[in-house]
């Protein structure tokens, strides 16, 4: 099997169940987007790549269609298959998944594809679909407009090191794809809504790069999340935040 990305092996590894209770949902147009734009219907075959925790995963479970739930990080996994067990869950990554050529019908990555943007994955995910299939990338985007949100972003930097990140763009330059037609977009408003503790301190600490500190430096960074929700105006004294989000769905076709 193809290497993780370090940050990714120890931080989702360790913090598998912070992961499963921070990270946002998504919004309910997704449903509309999973069914008319990537296809996804009864009798069809989907790949959830990346697939975590499987917070994605259970979208695509009124589809109809059988999913097949792809994620190397075991943790993560059996957070998962426990949750989901329906959903037949296997160790594989983006560059070698345990799956017959042309066998299924789409293959969706949902705050994933960032840390496998390559050639060889694009080569993977081409194989596995069928003529016609179709990838799906989505992603949300904190919308840092917002004041108390570009601070997070601030307080998490200093740790980015070398970890793909989604805002670098970097993902972006595997496209045109050999294989593959034009990436569209659909962009969808989103809030996060529930507990401080949940939404935001559970969220940035769920972030692989966070995860993997030492102890002492994520209780650092806590407290630092602690005292924005303490003295901004908008989080202040609250038992319930709404954090903004933009997703960002991509989705492209498989050519030939």
């Amino acid at each position: 099997m193809t290497a993780i990305h370090h940050a990714a092996a120890q931080g989702f590894s360790s913090q598998a169940d912070t992961y499963a209770r921070g990270r946002p949902d998504y919004p309910k147009e997704i449903a509309d987007w999973l069914r008319d734009t990537v296809g996804l219907a009864a009798g069809r075959t989907v790949v959830d790549l990346g697939a975590g925790t499987g917070k994605f995963t259970r979208l695509l479970q009124p589809t109809g269609a059988s999913i097949i739930a792809v994620e190397p990080v075991q943790q993560m996994r059996d957070q998962l298959a426990s949750a989901l067990p329906g959903v037949q869950a296997v160790a594989g990554t983006a560059e070698s998944m345990p799956l017959p050529d042309a066998s299924v019908d789409a293959v969706v990555c949902a705050q994933a594809f960032h840390w496998f943007a390559n050639t060889a994955a694009m080569r993977e995910i081409r194989r596995v679909l069928r003529p016609g299939g179709r990838l799906g990338l989505v992603w949300n985007v904190r919308d840092e407009s917002v004041d108390w949100v570009a601070r997070l972003t601030e307080i998490m930097k200093p740790f980015e090191g070398d970890a793909p990140r989604f805002h670098r763009g970097d993902w972006r330059k595997v496209f045109p794809a050999e294989g593959f037609g034009p990436l569209t977009l659909t962009s969808l408003p989103y809030a996060h809504t529930g507990a401080p503790e949940q939404v935001i301190v559970d969220r940035v600490m769920s972030v692989s790069f966070i995860a993997s500190l030492q102890p002492a430096q994520q209780d650092a960074v806590r407290a630092q999340l602690h005292d924005v929700i303490a003295r901004n105006p908008a989080l202040k004294g609250r038992e319930t935040v709404s954090f903004p989000y933009r997703t960002e769905a991509y989705c492209c076709e498989r050519s030939s």
